[in-house]
């Protein structure tokens, strides 16, 4: 997230004036965790956490959901930034974004390796390990996917019109690896490709079923049951992942303009030193309720 410094973001800054806030968001970079959890770490009562949840979520840090629990409603709370990027000088007004929340089963293409399988959160596709079904037309239904190796490509909508350009892309997800069953140590190496051209790679650290899902629905026996929340950004300067840079593709080398899609692409190759797949979190599953997040922010070029 860009954010401009100054009064129309106050609130943003005001939910980082706590330690008390601070010591919240520490301990949910570790993890969504529940209000009494929160309060019991902080030793603080519940209703004085609720307040200061609900100062960081106003200002768009963090996402609570309400989910069953065993003693009735919990409120559960997830980071919703992994990073923001302050600007002490005025962008200007000319500047917006467009955002989508494109649907994991929305993929246009594939070629991918078992281990593999779809599911959505009633019901498995089709049958595991048969790349098959990954044409079957419940596909687009798909709230969890993974293989062993292979890609699978997305078009995203480009809504930018003849006289604007993009300024920076970015793109979030939940993924990890894909082991047989599940492995917390299975390291894999996982491309990312705009337009044909590799931005970066991320090696993911496992594929994590040892610790049910915040939003994994309760019947999944299946191994995996969440990954980790990454973004991606490509912008004028260069490719990050989380903030770290990855490579020097910029977003004018992808090629962004009026009337053509954006083809994201998500690998493993067979070639890669860490061959150990991909699995693909969207709503309904894993630790964070969303789908691949994109958000384009672009410029209206000055008239000649």
């Amino acid at each position: 997230m860009n954010i401009e410094v100054s009064t129309d973001n106050i609130k943003f800054f005001e939910a980082l004036s706590s330690a008390t806030r601070i010591r919240i968001l520490e301990m949910l970079a570790g993890g969504a965790m529940n209000v009494k959890e929160i309060a019991g770490a902080l030793e603080l009562s519940s209703a004085i956490v609720t307040r200061h949840v609900q100062q960081l979520e106003e200002a768009g840090i963090i996402k609570c959901e309400n989910a069953s629990g065993i003693r009735g409603i919990q409120k559960i709370c997830n980071l919703d930034l992994d990073q923001a990027v302050l600007f002490f000088r005025p962008r200007g007004k000319q500047n917006s974004t467009i955002t989508h929340s494109i649907p994991i089963g929305l993929y246009h293409s594939y070629s991918i390796t078992p281990t593999c399988g779809l599911s959505s959160d009633t019901r498995i596709i089709g049958l595991l390990d048969d790349p098959r079904y990954f044409a079957d037309p419940e596909h687009t239904k798909a709230n969890i996917l993974w293989f062993g190796s292979g890609w699978v490509e997305y078009r995203l909508p480009n809504y930018l019109l003849g006289n604007q350009e993009a300024r920076y892309i970015e793109i979030s997800m939940e993924i990890c690896s894909e082991a047989p069953g599940y492995n917390d140590n299975w390291p894999s190496d996982i491309s990312f490709f705009i337009n044909g051209i590799e931005i970066g790679m991320w090696t993911s650290p496992g594929d994590f079923g040892s610790s049910k899902g915040v939003f994994t629905p309760d019947w999944w026996n299946h191994g995996t049951q969440h990954g980790l929340l990454k973004t991606l950004l490509v912008s004028t300067e260069g490719s990050y992942m989380d903030g770290i840079r990855i490579s020097d593709i910029t977003i004018g080398r992808l090629g962004i303009s009026y009337g053509q899609d954006i083809v994201f692409r998500i690998a493993n190759s067979e070639t890669s030193g860490n061959v150990g797949g991909v699995t693909i979190f969207g709503k309904n599953f894993g630790n964070y309720n969303q789908d691949i997040n994109v958000t384009i922010d672009y410029l209206n070029k000055a008239k000649a």
